[in-house]
C-alpha cells in the first residue's frame, strides 16, 4: 500500500483564508461591508447579558472623569504646589495649582456620586430584583465613584467602555459580568438609554454634556420618554450654560427648561427621582 509522504498530505486549499468559517473570521468581520453586521451584534450582546443578569431598568450616571476622590485631589494640589516652589517664577506651575485647587473643590462630587450609587442600589437591588441599577461609562472619576458606591452594598452595577485612540480601562468597581466594551459611539448611547429611568449629570466636560444633550434632544423630541435628568451642582450648571439666554433669544421654548431639575445632595437626587417614578427613597 502506497501512503502519500507528508508533502504530499498538505492541502494549500485548507490553509486559505477563505476557508475559515464566517462567524470565525475575525479579520473577515473588520471589512467596511460588514459594518451594518458588527452594529447588530454589537446592540444584541449587551442586550442579551442584560437580560440573563435579570436588569429591569437603569439609573444613567454621567460626570468627569478627571475628578478625583478628595484625599487624591488634595494629594495633586500639594505635588503642583512642591513643584511650584522649585521653580517660582514658572507660570505654567501657577496654573497648575489653580487647576488642583479647583479639583480639589469639585473632588466633593466623587463622594457625592460614590453616596448616590451606594444609596440607590441599597434600596432597588434587593429580594433578588435589579431595578435602577447604576449604568456609567465605566472609566474613572465620577464614574468610578458611582460603580463604587453599589459595590459598597455588593449590588451589581453596569459599565459601558467604548474603544478610543488613548487607553481607556474599565474601573475596577463594575460589576465584571456587566462591563461591556464598545466599538461604535451610537450603539454604546442607545445602551445607556434602553432601560434608563433617570439620567443624572454630576459636573463634567464634553463626553458629559454630549450625553447630557443628547438625552434633552431626544425627550424634548417625544424619541425618549419617561426618563428624568437630574443635574447635581446648580452653581456649576447655571455657571456653565446660560439656559435662560437660550429662553430670550428663541433658541429654546421655556417649557424645555422643566426637562430637567436639580439637586444639591446624593439624597435630593435618589428623592427627585423615586417620587417621579414612584418608588420608596429609602
Amino acid at each position: 500500500m502506497i501512503r502519500p509522504s507528508d508533502s504530499d498530505s498538505f492541502n494549500p486549499a485548507a490553509e486559505s483564508s477563505s476557508y475559515i468559517p464566517a462567524d470565525r473570521d475575525t479579520e473577515f468581520l473588520q471589512r467596511d461591508e460588514l459594518r451594518p453586521l458588527r452594529i447588530g451584534i454589537e446592540l444584541l450582546k449587551p442586550e442579551l447579558i442584560q437580560r440573563e443578569q435579570g436588569i429591569q431598568s437603569t439609573i444613567v450616571v454621567f460626570g468627569s472623569a478627571r475628578l478625583q476622590e478628595p484625599a487624591a485631589a488634595k494629594q495633586a494640589l500639594h505635588v503642583a504646589e512642591m513643584e511650584a516652589a522649585r521653580t517660582p517664577q514658572d507660570s505654567t506651575c501657577q496654573h497648575k495649582i489653580a487647576i488642583a485647587q479647583r479639583q480639589l473643590v469639585l473632588s466633593k462630587y466623587y463622594d457625592m456620586a460614590r453616596e448616590f450609587g451606594r444609596l440607590v442600589s441599597s434600596t432597588c437591588q434587593i429580594d433578588g430584583r435589579c431595578d435602577y441599577v447604576i449604568v456609567t461609562g465605566g472609566g474613572p472619576g465620577i464614574m468610578e465613584a458611582a460603580n463604587r458606591g453599589a459595590a459598597d452594598v455588593k449590588a451589581k452595577s453596569i459599565g459601558l467602555n467604548i474603544t478610543l485612540p488613548h487607553e481607556q480601562h474599565p474601573n475596577p468597581y463594575i460589576t465584571p459580568e456587566l462591563c461591556f466594551q464598545f466599538r461604535y459611539f451610537a450603539i454604546r448611547k442607545m445602551h445607556f438609554l434602553i432601560r434608563a429611568k433617570a439620567l443624572v449629570a454630576f459636573p463634567g466636560g464634553f463626553g458629559t454634556l454630549d450625553e447630557l444633550f443628547e438625552t434633552l434632544t431626544l425627550i424634548q423630541t417625544g424619541k425618549t420618554e419617561n426618563v428624568m435628568v437630574v443635574l447635581v451642582g446648580r452653581d456649576f450648571w447655571e455657571g456653565l450654560i446660560n439656559w435662560q439666554w437660550l429662553v430670550e433669544n428663541g433658541l429654546i421654548a421655556q417649557k424645555d427648561l422643566q426637562l430637567f431639575c436639580y439637586a444639591e445632595t446624593a439624597q435630593e437626587a435618589w428623592d427627585l427621582i423615586s417620587r417621579h417614578n414612584g418608588v420608596p427613597s429609602s
